[in-house]
C-alpha cells in the first residue's frame, strides 16, 4: 500500500493578524492589534478586488515588508500618530507595484480602512531637484510619471534589500536607477538629506552561462571557480566605505538564473 510509505503532515495557514500584532508591539506600537487587523484586511480586500498579476503578492513576505517599513517609520517619527505611520508604510511598499487601473481601487480600500487619515506630504524637494538636474545632464525629459517612479524606487530601496524593476522594453527601467544613483551622489556632494554616494555593479545575466555567473566546479580536478556574481559580491562586501552598493542584473528575467536568487532576495538573506 503506497499510503503506508508516507507520513501524514498537518499544515495550517499562519495567523497573519497575530504575527503582525506581536511584531508591531515589538516595534513600540501601542495600537498594534487595530493596526494589524487593518493590514490583514487591506491585503484580503486587495486579493479580492484588484486585477490578477504575476508580480502581485499578498502573502507573508508582503506583510513582513510592510511591518519592517512601519518599524522604520516608528523609529524615525516616534511621536507621530500610529494610523498615519501604518498607512504610509502600506502605501510606500505596495503602491509602486500596482498597475494604473488598480491604483484608484487600492486608494479606495485604504480610505475605507483608514477613514479621515490624511498622509502628510514627504519633503522630496532636494531629491526631485537632483533628479531633474540629472535628467537634463543625460538629455532625458523629466516627466512627472518618471520622477514619481524614481521616488518610488528610492522608497522601495529603503525598506527592501532586494527588488526587481519590471516592465516592457524602453520603459525607463535602466534610466530610473541610473538617474537615482546620480541624484543620490549629487545630494551627498552637497551634504543634503544625509545621503551616500552610490556604486553600481552592473552585469547582464544572459551574457554568460550559469556556471560563469554563479561559479562552478571543474569536472576533472573538482576545483571550484567563482562566477562573475560571486566576484562582484565579494568586491562590494570588502568595500568598507559607507557608500551604497547596488548589484544590478540588467537583462531579461527567466526561471533559469532567477531561481538561484530566491534565497538571496527573501528575508533569509542566505
Amino acid at each position: 500500500n503506497l499510503k503506508a510509505l508516507f507520513r501524514d503532515v498537518a499544515m495550517m495557514v499562519p495567523d497573519y493578524a497575530m504575527i503582525a500584532e506581536i511584531i508591531l508591539y515589538s516595534y513600540g506600537y501601542l495600537e498594534a492589534r487595530s493596526m494589524a487587523r487593518k493590514l490583514v484586511q487591506t491585503y484580503r480586500l486587495c486579493s479580492e478586488q484588484l486585477s490578477s498579476q504575476d508580480h502581485y503578492d499578498y502573502g507573508m513576505r508582503a506583510v513582513m515588508s510592510v511591518l519592517r517599513a512601519a518599524g522604520n517609520l516608528k523609529r524615525s517619527f516616534p511621536d507621530a500618530a500610529e494610523d498615519v505611520l501604518m498607512l504610509r508604510a502600506i502605501n510606500d511598499v505596495n503602491l509602486p507595484k500596482f498597475l494604473d487601473q488598480d491604483v484608484p481601487l487600492f486608494n479606495g480600500i485604504l480610505s475605507d480602512l483608514f477613514p479621515g487619515v490624511a498622509l502628510p506630504e514627504v519633503d522630496y524637494e532636494n531629491l526631485i531637484g537632483a533628479i531633474k538636474d540629472n535628467c537634463h545632464r543625460m538629455n532625458l525629459q523629466p516627466l512627472e510619471s518618471f520622477i514619481i517612479k524614481v521616488i518610488q524606487l528610492y522608497e522601495m530601496i529603503i525598506v527592501r534589500h532586494g527588488l526587481m524593476l519590471v516592465g516592457l522594453s524602453f520603459g525607463m527601467k535602466t534610466s530610473a536607477y541610473k538617474i537615482l544613483a546620480s541624484a543620490l551622489g549629487d545630494l551627498n556632494a552637497k551634504g543634503l538629506n544625509k545621503e551616500f554616494r552610490t556604486k553600481t555593479y552592473v552585469l547582464n545575466p544572459k551574457s554568460v552561462n550559469m556556471g560563469q555567473l554563479y561559479g562552478q566546479e571543474d569536472a576533472v580536478s573538482k576545483e571550484w571557480t567563482d562566477g562573475v556574481l560571486a566576484v562582484l559580491f565579494r568586491n562590494a562586501a570588502r568595500d568598507t566605505s559607507p557608500d551604497r552598493k547596488w548589484l544590478i542584473f540588467d537583462g531579461p528575467v527567466d526561471a533559469v538564473w532567477i531561481e538561484n536568487m530566491n534565497t538571496v532576495l527573501d528575508d533569509n538573506k542566505k
